[in-house]
């Protein structure tokens, strides 16, 4: 199934995050509106904290801990987000911008109305991902597990899925543009197949879609 122009999918473009030399994080707690520059948060306990609309530039956040941490408004930028643990952690309308998630363990993240640009999600699991209304522009879900991603209204444009569980996706009225789902270790979509316009997929995935696509359709398969 390709895009309406009949043309080759466009790739994503993945960022190129080089760090500078980190100093580490002082300690203290995430400050609303704060602004971090070139530090390293390494094993530190967020959870709970408020950083909401903080800033982050040339971060290391390295085995974090996330539980319910307010990062709301947040921008994180050219920043490296390794084995980040966390439930419920809030990153309603943040910007993620060149930046590479790796090996995350995360559940409930809340990050719809965000805005995500040269992302790299690799590795790890993330249930319950809340995207809905969010806009994603040169992603890359490589190597990790999405149980039950929130898609809902969201804007996808040169979105790769490689080696990825992508489990019940929800993708009630998403649009979505040179979405590369062929690689995808195992494609589930629970709502809203028939957003999949704009979006590759290969054709042993369309025969695993078949009986969603005849349901969403209304075609009765019998026999």
């Amino acid at each position: 199934m390709g895009g309406s122009s009949g043309t080759a999918v466009k790739g994503a473009r993945r960022p190129e995050v080089r760090l500078p030399a980190l100093e580490p994080f002082g300690g203290g707690e995430l400050e609303p509106d704060g602004d971090y520059d070139g530090l390293e948060f390494r094993e530190a306990d967020l959870a709970g904290q408020d950083g909401g609309g903080a800033r982050f530039m040339d971060c290391a956040l390295t085995g974090c801990a996330l539980d319910e941490t307010g990062l709301q408004h947040a921008r994180i930028l050219d920043s490296v987000l390794t084995g980040l643990r966390g439930v419920g952690t809030n990153l309603a309308e943040a910007t993620l911008r060149d930046v590479e998630v790796v090996d995350a363990r995360l559940g409930g993240v809340q990050l719809h109305g965000a805005v995500l640009e040269r992302v790299v999600v690799r590795g790890g699991k993330i249930d319950y991902l809340n995207l809905r209304a969010a806009r994603l522009k040169d992603v890359v879900f490589e190597s990790c597990v999405l149980v039950e991603p929130d898609f809902g209204g969201a804007r996808l444009e040169r979105v790769e899925f490689v080696d990825c569980v992508l489990k019940e996706a929800d993708l009630t009225a998403a649009a979505l543009k040179d979405v590369d789902l062929r690689a995808a270790a195992e494609l589930g979509i629970a709502r809203g197949v028939d957003r999949l316009a704009g979006a590759v997929i290969s054709p042993s995935q369309l025969m695993d879609l078949a009986p969603v696509l005849a349901a969403e359709m209304g075609i009765r398969v019998e026999g």
